[in-house]
């Protein structure tokens, strides 16, 4: 079933409008873009400090089981810290937006020409002559009232908020995703050519990550994905060299 039309200020179609034009309104999401962004970034991480992990363990020895209780360990406990987080930042929004959406609904109850005034005077403060502020303010009012307030007043789309535990399970999957590659690459190769693969494994994930997050946010991709690479290379050394260190040591 095709979108409707977009409306006019009086509720006609705006047939005046190119067909690209109402494809790309109906595909800007803030949230979707978001959640993107949030796997990626997810998937980035799992690359890193999994890569980061196995690749210290690798350091210190040579023995695949150690490796892999290691690299298993490291992945889930990255995969729900991850969706931990997620889920406890995203449901703290959710609460304020919910507790002030609730005072809105008691505003509109309560003191309804006030907050069509209001509402009048916000149109009016972005730039709208008074009258068609004024006009705006009745039609949107007239559709859904707390829909009105919440975007303009409150910032907040009530058809485009995040789910937590949407987030929660997409923020882990991602990290999953992202840390099986560095831990593959580890344990399937012999021995003497696994660190080489494993570093070659997470080079061509980070620059993928970089340069999909940079696309996703218009950024310039070369930046990102030369950044991406050198954060995730460096975070290896690093451990590699730790690793090393304490398994000479033991």
């Amino acid at each position: 079933m095709p979108p409707p039309a977009p409306l006019q200020a009086g509720g006609d179609p705006v047939d005046s409008l190119p067909e690209h034009a109402t494809a790309h309104l109906l595909s800007t999401s803030v949230s979707r873009l978001n959640r993107l962004r949030a796997a990626v970034l997810g998937c980035n991480d799992g690359l890193t400090s999994t890569a980061g992990l196995v690749v210290g363990v690798a350091g210190a020895t040579s023995g695949s089981a150690a490796v892999l209780v290691a690299g298993v360990s490291g992945l889930a406990a990255g995969a729900l810290s991850m969706a931990g987080g997620e889920y406890t930042s995203v449901r703290a929004q959710r609460d304020s937006n919910d507790a002030l959406l609730a005072r809105q609904r008691r505003e509109l109850e309560t003191a309804p020409q006030e907050e069509l005034d209001e509402l009048a005077h916000l149109y009016a403060a972005k730039g709208l002559p008074t009258r068609l502020a004024r006009e705006v303010a009745a039609e949107l009012s007239s559709r859904d009232a707390l829909a009105a307030h919440a975007d303009i007043e409150l910032g907040i789309d009530l058809d485009d908020q995040v789910d937590p535990w949407e987030a929660a399970v997409a923020s882990a999957s991602a990290f999953f995703v992202g840390g099986l590659l560095p831990l593959l690459a580890i344990l399937l190769p012999p021995p003497a050519w696994r660190i080489p693969v494993c570093f070659a494994a997470v080079v061509v994930g980070l620059a993928t990550t970089g340069y999909v997050a940079a696309r996703l946010g218009r950024a310039p991709t070369a930046r990102a994905v030369l950044r991406n690479t050198a954060v995730g290379l460096a975070a290896m050394v690093v451990t590699f060299g730790i690793g090393s260190a304490v398994g000479g040591l033991a």
